[in-house]
């Protein structure tokens, strides 16, 4: 019979199973529990059976769960769901209670079911492979690890050693996974891995627990106790409240994982498989974790596969960047593109300031050599790629070069018809504007279809994202190679259209304008930023707004008024009425100029600017916090709609990876516009009329949510 696994006995009586699905990884999906199936009823009706290795003919060992089949389990299918999650628990108990032992040979990546597989195999052995990484990521996309990830690994480590790994999607290299005693063994190479998994099983022949998991055995107590164990108790009453005061209660898979690893501490093994397997299903049908499956896997997938880019354009590649700007944008776009195998040269004015911009990277190098994370030898080669020049002329050949100096459109036309004659002929000049619109930077180029705007985020080697801007003019292929760029250096890129502010910048101004609505109205700016985070924002509005710099925002303003620019957002004379206040009248620019809302003293906790409340307080104010945090959340909901009705935004996808990855969108969202999808679209129209109704058309609904409740389709 064929199957999507391998199934081979040697003459030593040892079997190897070895998946084999179809499509570029193993998953566990209907072929996966068909599959084994099979190969359970032949192993039942083997005969001198010795030992069974489970092996994998793919680059990774096993992938994890299908997402597309989680993702389409709707309510009303929970029983379904459950008998799915019980039907692979059985499989793989299958294997831990036959009478010989059984081992997983890992040649690559087991992510998700792939390590719970392992988990549940007597003896784990791996190709010592630098690169190979185990995980249980789940959580990630609002679920639980469901094929007994969360129960085996508590009885394995104990319930403290294991919560990392559950709630925080901690990866283990085999190094890590050695020192935890997850992994018994590595091997060098490919060839060595079967030979020395068939080899163990044949040196325990003799050894009856060798078949025996530690939990099946009589007697058997979970490292560091059981969950009522004093430490346990403390321990879990404190993770409790540092959960909620870390996630809100906004993200459900975090508790959930709590609390099954804590019942996985307390009653049988095969009770708290069964208390997992609800957990998971109660997970698979919540809106939070379709949201965060849609984009955080399915929508980012496919950006990072290319959706945004022009089809027709051979593959591209930058192999010198020049870097013109190096302060903290210009530092770590060098620094990320020398990671990439990119040659750079870093330009600025003079060439203290161009090797201070060098020395960023030597900075964030040295710290990757002390945690062994890179060799002395690499951090070499990486900072041996980086020229610190103050010559236009060392410019000479680059394939792109990526201007990031201040926010003046006159200095940025100055630089590029200074310097964009070095680009090779067909190079590209990309801007990292964060607000001024591209179209009218490429006023200053000769070749305005090889310009782009290429708005990194700050901290440059630590945020994932680039915004990729189209001028009016900008071509397809000049897209295509800024697309190949931002991937070679392993950013994900989203695709824009013009406009000031662009997408993220603009979106992320209504958050900080309604957060000073809300000030100027009377509301205590204490609560204003307590509610902002209560929604799921990182911090709130005001504190934000502190961190970007009041000064900047109100440089922006200033700046589109000088370009004749209406700005995108409406009116915003509320904002700057406050900026002038406070920036004009006290001196208070933001937490990089001295202080803004908050004062920060220097080694203590920030807290709020005292005079605030005095410049703003009204007694008569009362607007209840479901309001408050509507407020919030609908405002910067509504811009990104407006982004995707205007053109702005090319695809929903780009919003959605844009406005969590950007701007910090609540996670449980999965960004602005799929959040809409799965609140209900007439419930969003419904509450955007009785919000516009009290506080002003900024909450008008936009068109595009109502042609697509009238077309039955999805944003």
């Amino acid at each position: 019979m064929m199957t999507d696994f391998n199934y081979q006995k040697d003459s030593d009586g040892i079997v190897t199973i070895t998946m084999d699905m179809d499509g570029p990884v193993n998953a566990m999906n209907s072929e996966y529990r068909n599959a084994m199936d099979v190969a359970i009823n032949r192993l039942k009706n083997e005969d001198g059976l010795t030992g069974v290795v489970i092996a994998s003919a793919k680059k990774v060992f096993l992938a994890g769960g299908d997402l597309n089949e989680i993702y389409s389990m709707q309510p009303g299918q929970e029983q379904d769901f459950f008998n799915i999650a019980q039907t692979i628990k059985s499989q793989l108990r299958f294997f831990e209670k036959l009478p010989v032992p059984v081992v997983a040979a890992i040649n690559g990546a087991a992510m998700g079911g792939g390590f719970e597989i392992c988990l549940a195999c007597n003896y784990r052995v791996a190709i010592n492979d630098p690169k190979l990484r185990m995980a249980l990521p789940e959580v990630t996309l609002g679920l639980l690890p469901g094929a007994g990830g969360i129960v085996r690994l508590v009885n394995m480590l104990g319930l403290q050693a294991a919560l990392p790994y559950l709630m925080e999607a901690k990866a283990l290299s085999t190094e890590k996974a050695i020192e935890a005693g997850i992994l018994q063994a590595t091997v060098d190479s490919p060839d060595e891995l079967l030979p020395h998994a068939k080899q163990w099983i044949l040196n325990n022949r003799n050894n009856p627990q060798a078949s025996i998991q530690a939990w099946d055995t009589k007697g058997f107590k979970i490292p560091g106790g059981k969950a009522d164990a004093p430490e346990n108790n403390l321990f879990t009453t404190f993770a409790a409240a540092q959960l909620f005061k870390k996630t809100r209660g906004l993200l459900p898979a975090q508790n959930e994982i709590l609390n099954v690893s804590v019942e996985a501490a307390r009653v049988g093994f095969d009770a708290a498989l069964v208390i997992e397997s609800r957990s998971l299903t109660r997970l698979v049908m919540s809106p939070e974790a379709k949201n965060m499956m849609s984009t955080f896997f399915f929508q980012l997938n496919k950006l990072n596969a290319g959706a945004s880019r022009p089809e027709g354009f051979d593959k591209s590649e930058v192999k010198k960047l020049g870097v013109i700007g190096a302060g903290m944008m210009g530092q770590g776009i060098a620094y990320s593109a020398a990671m990439a195998g990119i040659e750079v040269v870093l330009k600025d004015v003079s060439f203290e300031a161009a090797l201070k911009g060098k020395q960023y990277s030597e900075k964030v190098l040295a710290k990757q050599v002390d945690r062994g994370r890179l060799t002395e030898e690499s951090k070499a080669n990486v900072l041996a790629l980086i020229t610190a020049s103050n010559q236009d002329q060392d410019l000479n050949g680059c394939d792109l070069i990526v201007e990031a100096v201040f926010e003046d459109m006159a200095l940025k036309h100055k630089i590029s018809r200074s310097t964009e004659q070095y680009l090779q002929e067909e190079g590209v000049w990309a801007s990292n504007t964060s607000t001024l619109p591209i179209s009218m930077l490429a006023e200053g180029s000769q070749k305005p279809e090889n310009f782009i705007g290429l708005h990194f985020f700050s901290p440059v080697d630590k945020m994932p994202l680039v915004e990729i801007i189209c001028g009016d003019k900008t071509s397809d292929k000049t897209l295509a190679k800024a697309f190949d760029f931002v991937r070679k250096i392993k950013k994900t890129p989203i695709v824009v259209n013009d406009s000031p502010g662009f997408f993220t910048s603009r979106v992320i101004i209504t958050y900080l304008d309604e957060g000073i609505r809300l000030l100027t109205e009377g509301i205590n700016p204490v609560s204003v930023d307590n509610l902002g985070v209560a929604i799921g924002m990182p911090i709130g509005p005001l504190a934000i707004h502190d961190e970007t710099a009041l000064k900047l925002t109100q440089s922006i303003f200033n700046a589109w008024r000088d370009l004749g620019l209406e700005s995108p957002i409406g009116d915003t004379s509320i904002m700057e009425g406050v900026l002038t206040t406070m920036i004009d009248e006290n001196h208070r620019g933001g937490r990089q100029h001295g202080g803004g809302f908050y004062e920060y003293p220097q080694g203590e906790t920030k807290y709020i600017w005292p005079e605030l409340t005095t410049l703003y307080s009204n007694s008569d104010a009362e607007i209840v916090g479901e309001d408050i945090k509507d407020r919030l959340l609908f405002r910067p909901t509504i811009e990104a709609l407006k982004c995707l009705q205007s053109g702005v935004l090319r695809a929903s996808a780009d919003g959605n990876i844009g406005s969590v990855m950007g701007i910090g969108a609540p996670t449980w969202t999965g960004g602005y516009i799929q959040w809409v999808n799965n609140f209900g679209l007439q419930r969003f129209i419904d509450r955007c009329r009785a919000l516009e109704e009290k506080y002003g058309e900024r909450f008008a609904v936009p068109q595009v949510v109502v042609d697509a409740l009238e077309s039955n389709s999805r944003l």
